[in-house]
């Protein structure tokens, strides 16, 4: 009976211990369903839609706890606020504290997007917003659209898009000089949305606010604006709303009448000027034979040099790396001004002056070379190890011959040549010219080589790079022979011999790829790109055609630059001119390509809206994915919008 009587007790003990701990966690029972409703709106101070407020402390009450998911990148407050609001969550509440005075007769809009979220599950209330005014009306009107970046049609996310009223500014300097009177912010598919407009004209501008002050005030924000005036209307529509018995069973489908806001197109393509303020930035002479300039930004024309302590007349090969000229290095042909220590120039050129022209300057350089000198106790060793190496070479009974410095030459041939390839030589410095008749370039035929001609011409970008250029045989082989000594350097090193042997790819392991253009002119051209959205190939349209020859089997996209000014490459815009950067066009669709295979699509460039042209498989900015897919997520999630 007593052991009966102390398993009754420990019985009962840990069934208590079992209650309390039940009681204790906080959480939905094991095998209960998912909470899949997000926060439902209950109350607000003030109150949503509320005219005439004063208040500067909004909080918004919803029935279950909650959490704010990044606000300061998903909130958007409008007009917007110079002071940064504290955005908080206080429990079941939403606590949101503005800094700034309040403007009056003015529509306050706090669009909360999907950042309130239920505290347990993460559940998002999306598109939420709240209204209200401290005027006696609601300005209601909204406006929306997208924002691409104009080179390569990539939604660009958390993009400020602003308006501004022309009733009350008509210039546009009001995007230079003033804050925005209303805002919204593009989401991850570029999507932006500005609410609580009032009837009348606006200009609509995007802008990567850098020092939040809500206008265009740093050369290097990224900007757009729009051509037309935007005048915000509205019409009633009809769509039809889908009740469920339960998730599987649809009970009823009815119209219901709503409110649609327009224009909910507007595109706006940004770009970041190339306004770059012109300036020496540095001058070196690394090597003795070298100068070398670097400026802030390139220049229409060669600045002019002229020697103090040396005559600078052809005195020069000028090498521009970056086929730009904002980097310059000189190299000096004479061997009696490229041993003196010190250069003593004067250098003119254009640079930005305080009121932001180019205006011409002249400086004076002292450059001594960088290239440290040997020492005689360098110089008497080297002479030691020369003298025993020529002793060993005589006892062993050979010539002694000295080490040699030789000009490094980089030959491109690789073993595998693709068809519509070229040879290429590279230098470590300037040529001083070429031996005729050390070039030797045969073809294979049976067991036979035999010789064939070639074009051998300079790089137009790279002046320390050489081309050579044949009619390639498809799966062919050929030798390249290069003479010892062809190539001699600007200061007297020449080349060794050397032999490359290659084949040519079969015709076979190619394809080809055709577009039927329309809507594009003989100023446009066409981009190939990899799956990585870079460029392959380029080709002018020409007849409305862009064709693409001895492709690699593989994925491709295609972008098309409408080059108005004919240079060859994608340009940006200007505000201050009014210049809209270059327009660009996407084919919508990645085509896969096989080997042997011809591919043939028609293009009309403007037949789909910009934002949706550039396939989903090319864009690097993927949209967001919604944490839930819930059909509910909706209710009461437009506060004051009504």
């Amino acid at each position: 009976m007593k052991k009966l009587f102390t398993l009754r007790r420990l019985a009962g003990a840990l069934g208590l211990a079992l209650l309390l701990y039940s009681c204790a966690s906080i959480g939905r029972p094991e095998g209960g369903p998912i909470d899949e409703m997000p926060p439902r709106f209950v109350t607000s101070t003030p109150l949503p839609g509320e005219l005439n407020a004063q208040r500067t402390r909004i909080s918004i009450e919803f029935d279950e706890y909650i959490k704010i998911d990044k606000p300061g990148e998903k909130i958007v407050i409008s007009p917007p606020q110079v002071q940064q609001p504290e955005i908080k969550a206080n429990g079941k509440r939403v606590v949101v504290n503005l800094l700034d005075t309040l403007k009056p007769n003015t529509t306050y809009t706090i669009d909360f997007a999907d950042a309130i979220q239920d505290n347990n599950e993460g559940n998002p209330l999306t598109d939420f917003g709240f209204t209200f005014s401290t005027g006696d009306r609601i300005d209601s009107m909204a406006v929306s659209g997208y924002v691409l970046n104009a080179s390569n049609l990539e939604p660009v996310k958390g993009m400020l898009v602003g308006l501004h009223n022309t009733e009350t500014d008509l210039s546009d300097s009001a995007f230079v000089s003033k804050p925005f009177e209303r805002v919204g912010r593009t989401d991850s598919r570029g999507h932006f949305v500005i609410r609580g407009a009032a009837v009348g004209t606006y200009r609509i501008y995007a802008l990567q606010d850098a020092d939040q002050n809500f206008f265009f005030s740093q050369p290097a924000e990224q900007l757009a604006f729009c051509d037309s005036l935007i005048i915000p209307t509205m019409e009633e529509r009809t769509r039809m709303d889908t009740l469920w018995r339960d998730s599987l069973t649809i009970d009823t489908v009815m119209p219901v009448q709503y409110t649609h806001f327009l224009p909910d197109d507007v595109l706006l393509r940004c770009f970041k000027e190339q306004k770059q303020r012109q300036r020496l930035a540095k001058s070196e002479r690394a090597e003795r034979h070298k100068i070398s300039l670097f400026f802030t930004a390139p220049s229409d024309t060669l600045p002019l040099i002229r020697g103090l302590n040396f005559d600078a007349t052809d005195a020069f090969i000028v090498e521009k790396p970056t086929g730009r000229i904002d980097t310059l290095h000189y190299w000096i042909r004479d061997s009696l001004i490229y041993q003196m220590d010190t250069l003593a120039l004067s250098l003119s050129y254009h640079y930005t002056d305080t009121l932001n022209q180019l205006s011409p300057r002249t400086d004076t350089l002292r450059l001594v070379s960088k290239a440290r000198q040997k020492s005689e106790r360098e110089l008497e060793r080297e002479r030691e190890r020369e003298e025993k190496a020529r002793e060993k070479a005589e006892k062993e009974g050979r010539i002694y011959e000295p080490p040699r410095s030789y000009l490094t030459m980089d030959i491109y041939a690789p073993n595998t040549l693709d068809v519509y390839d070229y040879l290429s030589f590279t230098f470590q410095e300037p040529l001083g010219h070429l031996v005729d008749g050390t070039l030797h370039l045969s073809q294979k035929v049976d067991t036979l080589w035999q010789e064939m001609t070639f074009d051998f011409l300079p790089d137009s970008l790279n002046l320390m790079r050489y081309n050579l250029f044949a009619d390639w045989e498809p799966d062919a082989s050929y030798a390249l022979e290069v003479d010892s000594a062809a190539f001699v350097g600007l200061y007297g090193l020449h080349t060794q011999k050397q032999r490359k042997e290659f084949k040519i790819k079969k015709l076979d392991e190619y394809g080809q790829i055709f577009f039927n253009v329309s809507g594009a002119d003989s100023l446009c051209f066409v981009e190939l790109l990899d799956d990585a959205d870079k460029v392959v190939r380029t080709t002018p349209v020409t007849n409305g055609r862009a064709d693409f020859y001895f492709l690699k089997p593989g994925k491709y996209g295609a972008r098309l630059i409408r080059d108005l000014n004919g240079n060859g490459l994608w340009d940006t815009g200007l505000y201050a001119t009014r210049t809209q950067p270059e327009e660009v066009f996407y084919y919508d669709q990645q085509l896969e390509l096989k080997a042997n295979f011809d591919i043939t699509q028609e293009w009309h460039v403007a037949d789909r809206p910009l934002h949706l042209q550039k396939p989903l498989e090319l864009k690097k900015q993927k949209p967001d994915e919604p944490k839930k897919n819930n059909r509910n997520s909706n209710n009461n999630s437009n506060a004051g919008r009504r």
